[in-house]
């Protein structure tokens, strides 16, 4: 790095974060801090989802993830994002806009009771923490490998810009911030992507590479349709360890001494597209964006806009990692032997003078569009749905707003526990815990919009869909220790543990709501039972009512540009690279 791409670093991102401080003069109220004063338009909603999408580890992490999983994994943003934020707009977010909620959190309390709220914000916490990580990971492997900077505290001086303009100035900050963050990482990674597809020769040229170091290889990750094959390298193994890791699946390969799991492309598929819902429905970071909006059909409009945003520039960042595994196909030579590496490797081989910089702005303003985003999430879901619910219930709006401020900065400096578990792939450990704990309660978002299921239902089904995630994790442990299966090898695997979450839970759910009887049909009606919660709510259904003018244009449109959108994904995964 010279001079010059430290100053190209520090002019992009000191300007936006600057503009970020600025921006915090207005807010004056929780209702300001928290939704924006429900004031966003369409578009603005619609960038800030993208680019909180979109974040270094998307960059770096996921350019690793593609680098061993290849095309498959687009699925995850071209149907499951792209989707997901459809089926938010249109079927999920609307009813909590209208009630007057601030977080996705509440919704579970008029629905399911509180236990079901507080459990939904830990689970957020664990969630979006864990990205946090990721993020803070990919900085490090970003500034250590382009810059030399092998040291943690630059990172953690990134995290406390980031912590400063999100506590002062809440969403709305990180709303604007974000639409700016999204052109510089835009920019730069289009920059980066032409030089490598350059040098990988273009499609003919690195499918070529692929084959060259391993017959098939093209094939396998060129391809969506193409069944994902796991191996282990058993050869050093007794036949009692080969025989115990046997135990929870695979087709031991005697002539190459490895172990080999093998999961139907169709299964594969449906667990990235359900990993990609989750994201959009489950994380608060997208819904607090949606309840923001300052009308319900500005709400339903920002999906384009996001949706095209994410179709596009998800081929050009993540065909980063397969083009990485062309050139660079042997792990151990990438740096630190890790394959998250591949993105700021490439970036270091083939940036120039000021390019460099550049690249480093890009990776810098997504994680600093994500580190906003989540600080503020999560300290909206702690101190609406715990703090104010269950331990200060008669503070007033200044009180609440403070403490969602000083939450910012423990949200962030906590998520660094879990980087010293991410040294053997990011995405891999993510996918691991999403399918655990997330899963589920997506699962009681879609079943209690959709069905009339018990309200004690949710609670319980809850509990089954994440013990059996808890018990899946459990599983290859225990079988190579004590050569015990504690559950059938189907249900081990990584792929086949999200429909089979997913099924748990609801099955669950409709096994508890057959017993004691289901719901009335009806709009739930909901009252904050705590003075500031009683407050703040009607505050934001007053701002509803206010805007009830927008409601009358149609919402045709909108519809119709979320199909397209959706649809484009559908025959991008499905047909034109499957």
């Amino acid at each position: 790095m010279t001079a010059l791409d430290w100053l190209i670093v520090l002019l992009l991102n000191g300007s936006i974060i600057a503009y970020g401080i600025y921006l915090s003069r207005g807010v004056k109220s929780s209702t300001d801090w928290f939704l924006a004063g429900r004031s966003l338009p369409w578009w603005l909603v619609g960038v800030s989802m993208y680019a909180t999408a979109i974040d270094s580890s998307d960059l770096v992490a996921d350019s690793g993830g593609t680098y061993t999983l290849g095309l498959s994994y687009f699925v995850t943003n071209w149907i499951g994002v792209v989707g997901g934020w459809a089926l938010g707009a249109f079927v999920i977010f609307p009813t909590m806009y209208r009630i007057g909620v601030y977080t996705n959190a509440e919704y579970l309390e008029v629905r399911f009771g509180p236990a079901a709220r507080v459990l939904c914000v830990f689970i957020q916490v664990q969630y979006r923490t864990l990205v946090l990580a990721i993020i803070a990971t990919t900085l490090y492997l970003t500034l250590s490998i382009v810059c030399g900077l092998e040291s943690w505290w630059p990172v953690i001086a990134i995290a406390a810009l980031a912590t400063v303009y999100t506590a002062l100035g809440g969403l709305k900050s990180v709303a604007v911030t974000d639409a700016l963050q999204f052109l510089v990482m835009t920019i730069a990674g289009l920059i980066i992507w032409f030089f490598v597809w350059n040098a990988v020769g273009g499609w003919s040229g690195m499918s070529t590479k692929l084959n060259a170091h391993e017959n098939g290889l093209a094939e396998q990750l060129l391809h969506v349709g193409h069944d994902n094959v796991d191996r282990v390298d058993v050869s050093a193994e007794t036949p009692e360890q080969i025989a115990r890791r046997l135990i929870v699946g695979g087709r031991y390969d005697v002539e190459a001494g490895a172990i080999e799991r093998r999961t139907p492309a169709w299964l594969t598929c449906l667990a990235f597209v359900i990993v990609g819902v989750a994201y959009s429905v489950v994380n608060h970071t997208q819904a607090m964006r949606m309840l923001a909006s300052k009308s319900e059909w500005d709400l339903k409009m920002s999906v384009a806009i996001a949706g095209v945003a994410m179709l596009v520039m998800t081929f050009f960042n993540l065909t980063m990692g397969v083009m990485g595994r062309a050139l660079h196909p042997v792990v151990e030579s990438l740096p630190k032997g890790q394959v998250d590496s591949i993105y700021p490797y490439l970036a270091n081989e083939f940036a120039t003078v000021g390019l460099r910089g550049i690249v480093v702005a890009g990776v810098l303003a997504a994680s600093f569009s994500t580190f906003d985003s989540i600080g503020s999430t999560l300290s909206a879901l702690l101190t609406r749905d715990v703090y104010a619910r269950l331990i200060v219930r008669n503070g007033d709006d200044r009180h609440y707003m403070r403490v969602g401020q000083w939450l910012t900065p423990l949200v962030i400096g906590g998520s660094f526990a879990y980087v010293p578990f991410l040294k053997s792939g990011m995405l891999v450990f993510y996918l691991e815990l999403t399918s655990a704990f997330v899963v589920p309660l997506l699962t009681l978002f879609f079943m209690g919009v959709l069905t009339r299921v018990h309200r004690r239902a949710g609670l319980i089904g809850l509990l089954c869909g994440a013990s059996y995630g808890v018990l899946r994790l459990f599983a290859e442990p225990v079988a190579e220790s004590l050569g015990v299966a504690i559950m059938p090898s189907i249900m081990v695997n990584s792929f086949a543990a999200y429909p089979f979450s997913v099924a748990i839970t609801a099955g669950a759910m409709l096994f508890v709501s057959v017993i004691v009887g289901f719901e009335q049909s009806g709009v739930e009606q909901y009252v904050e039972t705590s003075p500031w919660l009683r407050k703040s709510q009607l505050e934001v259904q007053e701002l509803a009512a206010q805007e009830s003018r927008a409601s009358d244009r149609s919402t045709v449109l909108a519809a119709a540009l979320a199909a397209l959108v959706v649809a484009a994904g559908v025959v991008l995964s499905f047909i034109v690279f499957w």
